[in-house]
């Protein structure tokens, strides 16, 4: 999958095998996730273009650099809010949009709901995040909006991939590069990934039972 990185990390791993647990509670769970989510960004970010900038240290002047474009994160609601944490520890100064939508559960196809996305997407690195990346339907979903919208550069963090969404996204948009913590084995009959962590975003926001 030529579009996929999974990000090798021992803390990573060992952040997948804590999210993974049926037992941990949703409180440690979303501490997890932001974790994890700031390993993924430190990778993400990895490319930023930068420009140089005069400094003066303590001892004399020399040349240091700072980020020379603008960042905006879009997580995929809801879930995707527990990622974006992870940039903004990096970049204090990234905008956030956000894109609402729901997987409809007889056709397991994205329906949007919500979108508040800020301007200057044309220029921006655009980082879409979601925890999951199962059926590829959101991501696409998501990527197209923000395609209409003007945006140009993209990639699409997450935690958890399954084979089946990272080659519908792959086919959908050769040109944006997937970033995961773990690729896992495939989807089930209900299009949830197996083995998975459940459903991110009941167990971010305490709402599963």
């Amino acid at each position: 999958m030529k579009n996929l990185t999974v990000v090798d990390h021992p803390l990573l791993a060992r952040d997948v095998t804590i999210l993974r647990r049926r037992e941990t509670p949703h409180g440690v769970f979303r501490e997890t996730l932001s974790n994890a989510a700031a390993i993924l960004a430190y990778e993400a970010l990895r490319d930023l273009r930068l420009r140089a900038v005069p400094v003066m240290t303590p001892l004399e002047a020399t040349v240091g650099v700072e980020v020379d474009e603008e960042v905006i994160v879009v997580p995929i609601l809801r879930a995707g809010l527990g990622m974006v944490d992870g940039f903004v520890r990096f970049i204090p100064t990234a905008r956030i949009g956000h894109l609402g939508m729901y997987r409809d559960k007889e056709t397991h196809r994205p329906v949007d709901y919500y979108s508040n996305i800020p301007g200057g997407l044309e220029t921006a690195r655009v980082f879409v995040v979601d925890p999951m990346l199962a059926t590829g339907g959101s991501a696409v979903g998501a990527i197209n909006h923000l395609k209409e919208r003007g945006a140009r550069r993209f990639t699409f963090v997450c935690l958890v991939a399954a084979p089946e969404g990272v080659r519908a996204l792959a086919e959908a948009h050769p040109g944006v590069p997937v970033l995961a913590a773990v690729l896992d084995r495939e989807l089930d009959e209900h299009a949830y990934i197996r083995p998975g962590l459940g459903d991110a975003g009941d167990r971010i926001f305490g709402t599963s039972g």
